[in-house]
């Protein structure tokens, strides 16, 4: 009988939650958003997953990131309003913005079609495939979900939450050699204290780890060949998401990003960030994407 995926709990994920639940309790927050209460407020509180390039907070406290920066754009059309942050682990996200603790996901979620069920999303402003962290010089010779899926010994490491534990699944990859973390700094600290075997995240997420790290203890594993899911070579699109009865705050955004996706403008924002014309997302909607195609 196969075990039940593992959960690794560290002492950084319960500083991390305390943040998420301090943010997710304060006073203020309302159940329902509109164009007016945002001009109004000067403000949007936003969900983050403290995950580089996509959504995370300096050193000095300012929330920046390819959805953040992209969002502050969006907005600006209202005039001045600010990014209210709140930090919640990945998996949590989505029942935060439900619950109303913040307004809108600004975290680099992939649209996906159960995700779609209970949350609407905007229009995606990335497409990308995968990649994964392992341990210095790839002992195990890991370049695929599909080498651990035929490895017993090997061990995948993904963040609760994440589109990676779906991944495992369909390749084919048993219950017992998954380990489940509930944040991003844990399952960096598993690879590195050989918890786990490979780290799998986006590629550009996989970059930012070793370059953040800084770490000869850890690598990315090349080459990596993408997974294939029900038939489909995997590629991501992500979006931001809001609540359902949100409509009128998720079709403003939307006509201000089909404005804005792909200019100059645009490109030169998140070229810091490590995304290229190569991120962009096409001619994909929210709508195919949330039907499956």
């Amino acid at each position: 009988m196969k075990m039940k995926a593992r959960t690794l709990f560290a002492p950084v994920a319960a500083a991390i939650l305390g943040v998420a639940i301090q943010g997710a309790t304060a006073p203020g927050v309302s159940a329902e958003v509109t164009l007016e209460s945002i001009k109004a407020a000067g403000k949007i509180s936003v969900g983050f997953a403290n995950e580089a390039p996509y959504g995370h907070m300096t050193a000095d406290g300012v929330l920046t990131g390819e959805a953040p920066e992209v969002a502050r754009v969006v907005f600006s059309s209202l005039g001045e309003v600010e990014l209210e942050a709140v930090l919640t682990e990945f998996g949590s996200l989505i029942p935060g913005l439900k619950a109303g603790r913040f307004d809108m996901i600004s975290a680099g979620m992939y649209i996906l079609p159960k995700r779609c069920k209970e949350i609407d999303f905007s229009n995606p402003t990335l497409g990308l495939g995968q990649g994964m962290v392992v341990a210095a010089g790839n002992p195990k010779g890991i370049h695929s979900f599909e080498d651990i899926a035929n490895n017993p010994d090997a061990t995948i490491v993904v963040v609760a939450g994440g589109v990676e534990r779906d991944y495992a699944r369909k390749t084919g990859i048993p219950d017992d050699q998954v380990l489940v973390v509930p944040d991003f700094p844990t399952a960096t600290a598993s690879i590195q204290t050989g918890r786990g075997d490979a780290l799998a995240l986006t590629a550009l997420s996989a970059q930012n780890v070793i370059d953040t790290a800084n770490d000869p203890s850890i690598e990315r594993a090349r080459p990596f060949t993408d997974p294939v899911i029900d038939g489909k070579v995997a590629r991501g699109y992500s979006g931001y998401g809001f609540r359902k009865e949100d409509t009128e705050l998720r079709d403003f955004f939307n006509q201000e990003l089909a404005k804005y996706i792909g200019t100059p403008e645009h490109l030169a924002l998140i070229g810091p960030f490590g995304f290229t014309e190569s991120e962009l997302p096409g001619d994909k909607t929210a709508e195919q994407l949330c039907a499956g195609e």
